[in-house]
């Protein structure tokens, strides 16, 4: 007859302490193939507890196959020699701990939204009538390609902001830029090389090595990426930021600009993927033309994403593509869902169509023109005019600070971060990383305080020679 104790099982349940027992045994053989067990009613008085108790264990023990029943007979032990053959592995498991925060002080490459620049009003209220408004249509599967109503508003801001004529056929909206470049890659062939700009942001190259797709970097001169470069390294897809360049801050001229297109012209399967990711915010004259809206033969494919106009925990990103490749995506690479809630998608095409992604977008040039404006007249204050030289580049939300000093770039970093100030160097972002003497540096001012960063600089101004 089992016997079991149930006097220290603490929070566990009678029912599902007997299931475990007697699956310990079957396991571990004390309990044989094809033996008997006792009947429901049987077992429930030798120990004292209630039949239904038992019965609910014992159906357990047969939903998983540790025993089997016989009509009129009653309970019988199921053959599991199998797992008895079965011999366990350890495995060292290191610790996984939450990540620590930096702790710095001040970083200046940090390119986060200020939380007071937000509209939560705005974005609560839409949300709210989405909830109320559009209950059947939040119940239901959104397109692979993105809801109409979001890619319609896209399309709609793109003409009026861009001057791009595109349909919402061609707009595939996704979870950030990086699921974007993986569905690109599919789309476009693993078999494929693809070109990176040098420097440039390493996520992308990292993007396309753990796809396992073959890709190579191209340097850059003071217009951007080489087209001599390109063709070097025998590339059939580029990837390049024309405007606003990170981390240089350079943008592309037109001629530049047509003398890649020209290139991609050359071959069918050539194309050219433009990262637009924060054009919004060039903060005097018109926005510089997308060499998507110049080009006539369906080789760019645009990018861009709301991470930087609103907030970079909104991964709401979305690319146009050619018409011939919205086709073949269609066809190819339909099946995949959409990796953006349908709540989410609803809240953003009403922030467009009503015209608050247009107010926003103003207020927040306004804020950044004066933004940069006070960050920059601190290297103007007397004490530290010594630090070094703003490279003044129409370059978005950063800029290069060429810093007057003979210390390496990793010796004034290491200084930086001993006083809790994050800093990073432009040659961090070189392939090779062969020139540790640049002097040059990325400074993002997006949610920079004025007061960070002149103590920043004030660290600073003991690299100079002078001092």
């Amino acid at each position: 007859m089992l016997t079991y104790s149930f006097e220290n099982i603490g929070k566990e349940s009678i029912y599902e302490y007997l299931y475990k027992c007697i699956k310990k045994d079957i396991i571990e053989g004390r309990l044989v193939k094809d033996e008997h067990l006792p009947s429901k009613r049987t077992l429930a008085v030798n120990l004292g507890i209630s039949t239904i108790t038992v019965e609910n264990s014992y159906g357990q023990l047969m939903s998983e196959g540790y025993i089997y029943s016989v009509p009129k007979k009653g309970y019988y032990v199921s053959d599991i020699s199998g797992v008895a053959r079965i011999k366990p592995v350890k495995y060292e498991v290191p610790e996984i701990t939450a990540k620590k925060k930096t702790g710095y002080k001040s970083d200046l490459s940090s390119n986060r939204t200020d939380p007071g620049s937000f509209p939560f009003a705005t974005w609560a209220k839409l949300m709210r009538r989405v909830i109320t408004d559009r209950q059947d249509d939040l119940m239901k599967i959104s397109p692979g390609e993105g809801t109409w109503e979001l890619r319609k508003a896209i399309a709609m801001h793109l003409a009026s902001f861009r001057d791009m004529q595109v349909t919402p056929g061609q707009i595939i909206v996704g979870a950030g830029t990086e699921y974007m470049y993986s569905l690109l890659i599919q789309l476009l062939g693993r078999d494929k090389v693809y070109c990176v700009e040098d420097p440039g942001y390493s996520k992308i190259a990292r993007i396309y090595a753990s796809n396992n797709v073959k890709f190579c970097y191209a340097g850059m001169d003071a217009e951007g990426m080489k087209p001599e470069a390109v063709r070097e390294c025998m590339a059939d897809i580029v990837h390049i930021s024309p405007t606003h360049h990170y981390p240089t801050g350079i943008t592309m001229p037109v001629s530049r600009r047509f003398e890649l297109l020209a290139w991609a012209n050359e071959k069918p399967d050539r194309y050219i993927i433009e990262d637009d990711y924060d054009s919004e915010f060039r903060m005097t004259g018109k926005t510089i033309p997308t060499m998507k809206s110049i080009d006539i033969n369906e080789k760019v494919i645009y990018m861009n994403t709301f991470s930087r106009t609103l907030t970079p925990t909104i991964r709401i990103s979305y690319m146009v593509l050619p018409p011939h490749l919205a086709a073949t995506y269609q066809e190819k690479l339909d099946f995949y869902a959409c990796t953006v809630s349908n709540f989410e998608q609803y809240a953003l095409a009403a922030f467009i169509e009503e015209g608050y992604f247009e107010k926003h977008l103003n207020r927040m040039r306004l804020y950044y023109t004066k933004q940069r404006e006070a960050v920059l007249s601190v290297l103007k204050e007397e004490p530290f005019k010594c630090v070094g030289r703003v490279r003044e580049a129409d370059s978005g939300l950063h800029f290069i600070l060429e810093l007057n000093t003979l210390l390496s770039d990793n010796e004034v970093k290491r200084k930086l971060e001993a006083d809790g100030i994050h800093i990073n160097a432009l040659s961090e972002y070189y392939h090779n990383n062969t020139d540790e003497y640049s002097h040059s540096f990325v400074i993002s001012y997006s949610d920079m305080k004025i007061e960070n960063f002149r103590s920043a600089c004030s660290k600073m101004s003991e690299f100079t020679p002078s001092r």
